[in-house]
This record gives C-alpha cells, structure tokens and sequence, in this order.
C-alpha cells in the first residue's frame, strides 16, 4: 500500500542534516588547526629547534616590530610539549567513545570545542608561565580534542540514513585533512606578519564561535531540531529506526573480541594509521636526506602550498570517495560489503604501490612530490572503508567501537613512528627503503585480513537482546 512506503528522500545540501555534516566539517578543520598550531610555531618560539621542524621561520627573518617572545626550551622539552596532546587524547579514547553513546553529543561536542578554543588562546600566556604550565595546558587540550573527534561520530546512528552514510560521514572527517592544509599555508604568513602569538588567537576564536554555532545548530536527535522540515525528519527517522534503542544494555566485551569483523577493522586502522603517522611526520625528513633540500626553504609561507597539497588531495579524494560509496549502493551496483572491501583494498593497496613506485621510479624531486601526494590522498579512500565500517556492524555501540578501533589505530602510528626513528638512526645512509617496504608490507598484510573477515550487516552481539531470543 503507498502510506506504507518509506518517505521520499529529502535532497541533500538544503537539508539539516547535511548543515549538520558541514558544521562539524569545519569543526574538524578548527581543531586540526590547534592541535599542529604548536608544531609549526616551535621554530620561532624557540632559540634551537631540531633539524626536522616543520616550519620555517627564524627570529631574525620576522619584522622588528612584531613581538615574538622567544624561550630556552631544550629539545626535549620540545618533544614533550608537541607530544603531549597525543598522549592527553590516547589515554582518553575508549572512555570517550563510550561515554558519547550515553550523554549528549551536542554538549559534549560543544564544550570539549569551547574548552580547546580556550585552551588555545591561553598557550601564550602558558609559555609565559613555564614550561610546565604549557605542557599541563597541552596535555588537557588533547584531551578535550579528542573529545570533539571520537564523540562527534555517534550523531551519525542517528542523523545518517544507510545510504547517505558515506558522504555525511566523509564530509565531516575530511575536516581533519583540510585542517593541515589551512595551517600549513598561513602559519607561516600569521608568524611573519603578525607574530605567533596571533596564530593561537586566531585559531582560538575560529573555534570559539563554532562553539556557539554547535550548541545553537546541533541537536542529538531530528525529533528535536526546531527547524527541520517534516519530510526531511521522516525520511531520517524511518531510515534509521533501526539503528538504535532507548534501552542501555552492557557491553558484550566477550563476544566483542571474538567478532573478526571487528577484529578485521581493527586491522584496517592499525594499517592506515601506520601509513598517516609515518607520512606526517617523516615527509620533510625524507625529501630533504633523498635530494638534500633544505626544508626550511621548501616551507616557508611564499612556498607552504608544497606541504599543504598532499592534504588538499587527500580532502578532495575522502569527499569523493563519499560520494561514489553513496552512489553504488543507491544503485545496487554494489553491495555494501563489496563497497568497504573496494575502498579499504584501495584505500591501503594503492598507498602500498605508490611507496615502491616512490623507491623505483622517481627519479626527481618533482616526481618524489607527486608519488608522495598520491600516498596521501589514496589513503582517504579508508574514510568509507574501515573507518566507517563499524557503523554498519554495530550501531548501537557505535561510539564505543568507534573510540576502541581508533586507539588501536593510534597505537600502530606510534608504533609505526617510533619503528621508523629507529630505522632512521641504525641506517643512516639509507632507511626510507625498508621504512617504506615496511609500511607496504603491513597495508598489503591488512587488506587481506580484511578481505578475508569483514563483514558489513549488523552483528548478533550488537542486536537488541529481546530480539535475539524470538
């Protein structure tokens, strides 16, 4: 009978939901931007850096009249201070994902944004303070990151209809790859014309008014949005009924680490995060032993597009890929297990071919650049891969899982990092051989655990409990 079709399908960017995805977007983007704000500012507000630092400007290259307060920090308070984030967001993780499938997503978004902005703009005065006070604001700061980044995702059980998950979810995530580019291009320019201070106080406000757009715009649920139309609120609702339950069960941990779904995805992530990690923060070192470029030079502002376009190609490729995993099961090309095979096989093969073409085939420094480019943005194409994958498995512990496979994630890029600076150190004449052999080896590896033992229809474990039983 017609009145028991499905609403009809709302279209997309005039819609809440999809004002939804681009907020968090740029939220994505704010946070990004403050958390690699102090790396990329270390070199001028030190006296000594390392020799890898990643941006490009000196005391004495900055205008007289822009106050630049500079701070005897040795090298490994450095390394603690631009590492400390990783170490306040990692501890964090699991709890994170867990608590975001109890309370509110709006303001556990909001006020973890709120607290990072203000965070942000008390970095200066921090490093004023001492060191201890901008290590204990660092650590605190990658906290509430953390927050905005693993919490986010559970609005999606909700907000997210099966067959627009990729996109949605590939908008909002592709935030964490324009954050890079955005900071890479004007960072530089901020310190030079302005002083670094500026570059916190910037970014802090940015974050600050996304705040209040969130707790004005965002709503957990589209029951609740006063502003969403009828049709659009059917067409979501009746998508995603099934999704999740009122009910609080205990989490089956058990039967968790049983699921070779989840265990396959597990894998995926410890794989991308291998290839992500190694790539951020080894690019400049690499270019630089290969052709013996110096990268201050390659980095400064007037030149900053050099490390910011494997970013930019990495977002425009996640969005993409969103789009065609969101066309071919709209159509039935594709099955939706055959579609997160398709981009995971991609997302960790194709980075895999580009790093051996990287020590076979360039032969320049302008073809180094390209094959690095396509190491980076090949990689996005897990962003409707594994890193979406346990929506389809488990939504009613979406959070939790979320937080629970992206530590394991983190857990290979700091392993993956730390492997690589040993490498590095034992082989100096010539590492990047096996540290990308290494990596290849590992996303080859993962890509047929996944294709072995993934899965994409909601598991038993993760249905409602009364249903199981009938």
């Amino acid at each position: 009978m017609e009145d028991e079709q499905p609403p009809r399908k709302v279209p997309g960017f005039c819609s809440v939901r999809y004002g939804l995805s681009f907020l968090l977007h740029f939220c994505n983007v704010v946070i990004m931007a403050q958390n690699m704000s102090v790396s990329l500012t270390m070199v001028v507000m030190v006296n000594r850096t390392e020799p890898h630092s990643v941006t490009n400007l000196s005391a004495n290259q900055l205008p007289a009249h822009v106050k630049n307060p500079v701070y005897d920090w040795s090298p490994d308070i450095q390394g603690i201070i631009l590492s400390c984030t990783f170490y306040g967001s990692i501890f964090f993780q699991v709890p994170v994902g867990y608590f975001s499938g109890i309370y509110s997503i709006k303001k556990m978004v909001g006020c973890a944004m709120l607290l990072s902005s203000l965070f942000n703009l008390f970095i200066p005065l921090a490093a004023d303070l001492g060191k201890t006070a901008i290590i204990l604001c660092r650590v605190l700061q990658g906290i509430v990151q953390n927050t905005v980044a693993t919490g986010q995702h559970e609005i999606w059980v909700r907000w997210a209809p099966p067959l627009e998950r990729g996109r949605l979810t590939s908008i909002s995530t592709s935030g964490f790859v324009l954050g890079p580019f955005v900071v890479l291009l004007v960072t530089g320019l901020i310190c030079q014309s302005l002083g670094w201070p500026m570059v916190f106080y910037i970014f802090g406000i940015c974050g600050c008014v996304l705040c209040l757009l969130c707790f004005f715009l965002v709503y957990d649920d589209p029951k609740d949005h006063p502003c969403i139309s009828i049709s659009e609120k059917e067409y979501i609702t009746s998508s995603t009924i099934q999704q999740f339950s009122s009910r609080r069960q205990p989490l089956p941990i058990k039967t968790m680490l049983k699921s070779l779904p989840l265990w396959a995805i597990s894998v995926g992530n410890f794989a991308y995060y291998c290839t992500n990690k190694t790539m951020l923060l080894y690019v400049p070192m690499f270019i630089n032993s290969m052709f013996h470029v110096n990268i201050r030079e390659i980095l400064l502002p007037q030149n900053g597009w050099l490390s910011a376009l494997p970013y930019l190609f990495a977002w425009i490729f996640g969005i993409l890929a969103g789009q065609m995993s969101d066309f071919f099961q709209s159509r039935n090309i594709l099955s939706l297990l055959t579609i997160r095979k398709l981009f995971t096989s991609l997302g960790l093969l194709l980075p895999a071919l580009f790093s051996v073409c990287l020590l076979y085939l360039s032969s320049s420094f302008l073809s180094t650049i390209i094959f690095l480019i396509l190491i980076t943005a090949t990689l996005s194409l897990n962003t409707v891969g594994t890193l979406l994958n346990v929506l389809d498995i488990a939504p009613r512990y979406y959070g939790f899982l979320r937080g629970v496979t992206t530590l394991t994630g983190l857990m290979g890029g700091l392993m993956a990092s730390t492997l690589t600076g040993i490498i590095i150190n034992q082989d100096p004449d010539s590492p990047w051989f096996k540290v990308f052999m290494l990596l290849s080896a590992i996303n080859v590896g993962s890509s047929i655990f996944y294709l072995v033992f993934a899965a994409a229809e909601v598991q038993d474990w993760a249905r409602d409990r009364e249903q199981t039983r009938l």
